[in-house]
């Protein structure tokens, strides 16, 4: 499936993204500091789905979906290059996957964010209705 959000294809087609530039982008983020290519390739492979967003053939975002199409969808790694920002890819990306056939009878998404939640909360996300039903387990890598 592909779409377009004004000049740029957003486009689930795995074969098209460009890993050392995905590791790149999220090495530097608060979320993944430091992420091998190989971790990203990795987390990518069991993702059920795997999205790029294109300007020209030349990736400008990235995100993915972990979930079993029936009951539950993460976001993850939703990342636009910062020259590319503000120009609804983020959205665009998000739209897809919320949007995507084979993820409509998906009942609960979840994400994790601290900067972007006016963006999350204009598509229809809002802050856990119950926080104190949800634990976490981290392991340093």
């Amino acid at each position: 499936m592909k779409t377009n959000v004004g000049e740029y294809e957003i486009d689930e087609d795995r074969s098209r993204l460009d890993f050392d530039r995905v590791q790149t982008w999220l090495s530097d983020t608060y979320w993944s500091p430091g992420v091998l290519q190989e971790k990203v390739e990795q987390a990518a492979q069991h993702s059920y789905m795997v999205v790029g967003a294109y300007l020209n053939d030349e990736q400008v975002g990235y995100m993915r979906v972990v979930s079993d199409c029936t009951r539950f969808a993460y976001l993850a790694d939703v990342f636009v290059d910062p020259a590319h920002r503000r120009k609804g890819i983020g959205r665009g990306l998000v739209k897809f996957a919320l949007e995507h056939p084979d993820l409509l009878d998906v009942r609960s998404w979840l994400l994790s964010t601290t900067d972007a939640h006016g963006l999350y909360r204009d598509i229809g996300f809002s802050e856990l209705r119950t926080p104190d039903y949800w634990m976490q387990l981290i392991r340093s890598w």
